[in-house]
């Protein structure tokens, strides 16, 4: 299988003319998830020609506004749109009452279901048992409560052993089950482990996603072996100061983490505006790790089992 991450935003605290605040489309085994709902949110998902319709699920790291401004919008676009389908927003306790005060103002009476998950700060939490998707929240460490997300595939049917099931005369019947992990039992009565029957799967592709973090440790556990890592870079080594003040994260922070955590590539995001260019965020994160993708509007990274390419869109 394979999937694709579209960078919407990755600017921190406040839009520019080019650059848009924290906000990230992942399509994964056919179902869109929105990362996070900065302004322009919306701008950014026409412009990359996103099919809106197919969002059921968006997740809010925490309530600074660069993160979740583009929210309300969106919510009421859906409702112009006639949309009928079930929303499902996780985030914060509080962001449910900030909706719902933002609709009650504007007597918006929704055309559809909206569904509000809220999530907790200090533990992982398996949040959605998707069908072919599951979400954990992760706890971070920032200057209000603040949640990362990973996102995980569902483990795919075990192979078949062509040749093995035929030298045991497994009914067509069976296979499923087989499939599905169970063993054999022949008409003799003889039962056959499913191991000598079948072969591992595929190994199920993963993504996760720090928003606003101080450098913390404590997320290694739960992003262990990840095969796309993004972990928010606001500032450089030279601001060392100012990321410990603010709890945000360097470039080297970031590429840390994912060298502990043993993933595949890492991105970066959420740079400070005093940045002009990439390329210092760049150079010190593969002091640490050598697979690094600066996240950019419009980029859009494709993972597969085979590679990590990022192509701008």
């Amino acid at each position: 299988m394979a999937y694709k991450l579209l960078i919407l935003g990755a600017a921190s605290a406040t839009p520019t003319s080019t650059q848009y605040t924290t906000s990230q489309l992942l399509t994964m085994r056919e179902q869109l998830f929105l990362i996070d709902c900065g302004e322009g949110c919306q701008q950014q998902l026409r412009r990359n020609r996103a099919k809106m319709s197919r969002i059921h699920h968006i997740f809010i790291s925490h309530l600074h506004g660069d993160h979740y401004f583009g929210l309300i919008g969106l919510i009421s676009s859906f409702h112009l749109q006639r949309r009928t389908k079930t929303l499902h927003v996780y985030g914060p306790p509080a962001l449910e009452n900030i909706i719902q005060v933002q609709l009650k103002a504007s007597k918006t009476w929704l055309s559809y279901p909206l569904e509000f998950h809220p999530t907790q700060a200090d533990k992982v939490e398996h949040i959605l048992d998707g069908e072919k998707v599951d979400v954990y929240s992760i706890p971070l460490v920032h200057g209000i409560a603040s949640t990362g997300f990973k996102f995980v595939e569902k483990p795919s049917l075990r192979k078949l052993n062509v040749e093995a099931v035929e030298k045991y005369g497994v009914e067509e019947s069976d296979r499923r089950n087989l499939q599905l992990g169970q063993d054999w039992v022949s008409s003799q009565g003889e039962t056959i482990p499913n191991t000598a029957l079948t072969q591992d799967p595929i190994p199920p592709l993963s993504y996760a996603f720090c928003s606003d973090t101080q450098y913390s440790e404590a997320v290694i556990p739960a992003v262990s072996g990840v095969d796309l890592l993004y972990h928010e870079s606001t500032f450089t080594k030279r601001e060392r100061s100012l990321a410990e003040i603010t709890k945000h994260s360097t470039a080297g922070d970031a590429a840390q983490i994912a060298a502990q955590a043993n993933v595949r590539t890492l991105v970066l995001g959420h740079y400070s505006s005093r940045y002009k260019t990439r390329d210092v965020h760049l150079r010190e994160a593969r002091e640490y790790f050598p697979e690094v993708i600066a996240g950019t509007e419009n980029l859009c990274i494709h993972v597969d089992h085979d590679s990590i390419h990022a192509v701008q869109e």
